[in-house]
């Protein structure tokens, strides 16, 4: 199984819509919000890492209000 952790900086105020569409991904197993260098944690977790990156460049990082993303891919075995 493939883990991803995307940390992620949005428009001013636009949080809750952010982390509602992110909740509505196929693959997007946990969201929550934070507070710090970015608005929102989201994992992301799939069978095989082509469809992780699939789902991380196709469809979060093309919601609207979304300004950067950071991927930091987990290890697997170190879980």
């Amino acid at each position: 199984m493939a883990t991803g952790y995307v940390l992620i900086n949005c428009e001013l105020g636009s949080e809750e819509s952010v982390i509602s569409e992110l909740k509505s991904i196929d693959g997007v197993s946990d969201v929550h919000g934070t507070f710090g260098a970015y608005d929102i944690l989201a994992k992301v977790t799939s069978e095989q890492v082509e469809k992780l990156r699939e789902i991380i460049t196709w469809k979060i990082r093309k919601i609207p209000k979304i300004r950067s993303t950071l991927t930091l891919m987990g290890i697997e075995g170190q879980e």
